[in-house]
């Protein structure tokens, strides 16, 4: 935030100086005209500098972010799309995951795809790589921006139903709510088990970041205690966990499992720093609510991209869990909720802060 808008920030100044607050922020419902992205709904909102689309099509996940015209996210190579018939049919998800600031995966898989073997205590199913909620339409949407006092908020809600005939009835219900001024959104989520039976609840947040943000130079800032290899491939990768080279031709993807340090209230983050834009990101999270929390680092050309993933299961799947008999359960008719916080930083000051706050958690 501009030392102008600081001096502006109470409503009757703001209001002094706009003849419409769409001059400075906004939230509008869209829908996209072409290819893959034909008949996709989605709702744009902007908050001065910072602008991000929330896809009402798909979870209310939000794709587009960017700061002073700067973006911070992945796109992956079949770009921007909405539901298709790659969405459900195992490792074909490839073909659709697109990145964005954050997609959603559950709820009764995250990671590779599964399939319940014969024997198992669970009921049998099969199940898509990172699960079904991610292309699940937003019903109950609506959007919103309004004066509370002297903060301008700018709003997102809606629902989303993950359900089958004689299985799962599992409902999410996300507001993203945003402040003007405040470079930052906030993801409030509820799941719901409306069904009669207790049901999986894997739940990850798969955050992705790209370029310009990621870069040669960049760096990835966790409170992290010990740094686990997901298998022998980054075991192998000789670069460290938290540095970010150029692109290299068919470099194949690391995945590290972090454990992450915490305050006393288990408030926990993670971040993605240029020092040279003078930019990143960092999420805030509590590790009560992501136990688990794993690093997807892609340096492969056309490829180029850090995911950051909170979640309350390991990267290793659904069927890790079946095996040790510790698959999250959900009981019938209870609810869970998560909160995570997405916030960019600007300037060397905020990114001085952010480091400091990492020494403060690991001393």
């Amino acid at each position: 935030m501009s030392d102008q808008r600081k001096v502006a920030a109470e409503r009757s100044n703001v209001l002094a100086h706009v003849g419409s607050m769409q001059q400075a922020a906004y939230v509008r419902p869209i829908e996209y005209q072409e290819g893959r992205t034909h008949g996709l709904k989605a709702v744009e909102v902007k908050n001065g500098p910072l602008r991000f689309v929330s896809m009402a099509d798909k979870a209310l996940d939000v794709a587009l972010f960017e700061y002073k015209g700067e973006n911070l996210t992945f796109l992956s190579k079949p770009g921007l799309n909405g539901r298709n018939q790659f969405d459900t049919n195992g490792q074909e998800a490839l073909r659709s995951i697109m990145g964005g600031l954050f997609f959603t995966c559950g709820f009764e898989n995250i990671c590779g795809p599964y399939e319940t073997p014969e024997d198992s205590q669970y009921p049998a199913g099969s199940y898509p790589m990172h699960g079904r909620i991610r292309t699940t339409p937003a019903e109950h949407v609506g959007s919103d921006a309004y004066w509370d006092g002297d903060d301008y908020i700018l709003e997102v809600h809606g629902e989303m139903r993950e359900a089958e005939l004689f299985g799962e009835n599992m409902v999410l219900r996300r507001r993203i709510r945003s402040v003007y001024g405040t470079p930052s959104i906030t993801v409030e989520d509820e799941v719901t088990n409306e069904s009669f039976r207790e049901e999986p609840l894997m739940w990850m947040y798969h955050c992705n970041f790209g370029w310009p943000l990621l870069a040669e130079g960049a760096e990835v800032v966790i409170p992290s205690r010990n740094v686990t290899p997901r298998d022998d491939t980054t075991a192998a990768d000789t670069t460290a966990w938290n540095e970010i080279g150029a692109p290299e031709d068919n470099k194949p993807e690391s995945v590290y499992i972090h454990d992450l340090a915490a305050d006393e209230q288990g408030n926990s983050f993670a971040a993605v720093i240029n020092r040279e834009l003078g930019l990143g990101v960092v999420i805030d999270f509590n590790v009560a609510d992501f136990p688990h929390f794993m690093e997807w680092k892609s340096m492969g050309s056309g490829d180029y991209v850090v995911g950051l993933e909170p979640s309350n299961s390991k990267v290793y799947g659904r069927g890790w869990h079946e095996e040790r008999g510790n698959l999250h359960m959900l009981a019938s008719q209870s609810a869970e909720r998560k909160t995570v916080t997405f916030t960019v930083l600007d300037g060397v000051e905020a990114i001085d802060a952010l480091i400091a706050r990492r020494e403060t958690l690991l001393r």
